[in-house]
């Protein structure tokens, strides 16, 4: 079993490189263990190096180091390999992916608790190709987490400061809402929409649980559409919708759970947002995806933590 740690260096507002050659190297001296640390170079590198060492066909346990960024990259690369499964050490900014572990998330900053730790499935939503496993939004949500980085880089800010600094200047700005076409299974509906969010995790935005009965590996996608709201609702709604309680809102925001998303607009102005990876298209096709990915993590600990 090769042991692969997956280095993002540019994640967080510290470099936490040396943190994770330590762990690293007291595996391999403490338990004998096969061990590699590999820096990504650029966007995407995670994606196909990790791909290209699981098509060698070895067993191998990749960390994946980093924010949720690193965490989607590696996701992209071994989906649907059946020799290679996935864990994260967050070193990152957000780590929106770990929240959904509850308390478990703190035990993942060590790779002591890892790197022998049960593995299990967790299901993903493919998107245009992509896959994301938390959550994939487009709308003014997605907007928001574009700009995010804008304002991360900001020391007096941390997750969710620079994402309310976008939403504040996505709100005062840029609008809500956009017009599109909505297709769920078949159910086409043409309107303004805020956001449409295709949840398998909880959390996005530094925190924010659109959807707080997700799970993450029951098989199952919700979809939350919010239709066009003036600013003074959407000052009301966003809070509760922060918490998961979009449900207080009946006039204007449902969840579903359609096996196809698909939204069209005439321009190309759907800017979709894939654990904090964002794209800018006129077609989304969402679905769930048809493999699982093989992750793992300390004994006992639950992807569904926080789900209710």
């Amino acid at each position: 079993m090769k042991h692969i740690f997956i280095i993002n260096p540019a994640a967080g507002k510290n470099d936490g490189r040396q943190k994770i050659y330590d762990m690293a190297e007291k595996l391999r001296q403490e338990h004998d263990l096969d061990v590699d640390c590999i820096l990504t170079k650029n966007p995407g590198y995670a994606t196909d190096i990790t791909r290209k060492i699981a098509q060698e066909g070895d067993d191998v346990r990749f960390y994946a180091c980093g924010g949720d960024g690193t965490v989607n990259e590696v996701a992209n690369g071994i989906i649907g390999f059946s020799n290679a499964a996935m864990s994260c050490i967050p070193i990152g900014t957000g780590n929106d992916f770990l929240k959904n572990f509850g308390e478990d998330a703190a035990l993942f900053s060590d790779a002591e608790n890892l790197w022998d730790g049960p593995q299990f499935p967790l299901d993903a939503i493919d998107c245009n190709g992509r896959i994301a496993l938390t959550i994939a939004c487009s709308g003014i949500d997605a907007r928001v987490a574009a700009d995010v980085h804008k304002f991360s880089s900001s020391p007096l800010l941390d997750g969710k400061s620079s994402y309310v600094a976008a939403l504040i200047v996505n709100f005062l700005f840029k609008g809500i809402a956009t017009h599109w076409t909505l297709d769920l299974d078949g159910l086409v509906m043409e309107d303004d929409y805020s956001l449409v969010a295709v949840c398998n995790g909880r959390y996005y935005g530094g925190g924010f649980m659109p959807v707080a009965e997700a799970r993450m590996d029951d098989g199952v996608l919700n979809t939350l559409v919010v239709k066009k709201v003036n600013r003074r609702t959407f000052i009301k709604f966003v809070t509760t919708y922060s918490k998961g309680g979009y449900r207080e809102f009946p006039e204007f925001a449902s969840c579903t759970t359609p096996k196809v998303v698909h939204i069209h607009s005439e321009k190309p102005d759907i800017v979709t947002c894939l654990d904090g990876e964002s794209m800018t298209s006129t077609d989304v096709t969402i679905r769930l995806a048809e493999q699982k990915l093989n992750f793992f993590g300390p004994a006992g600990c639950s992807c569904n933590r926080t789900a209710r």
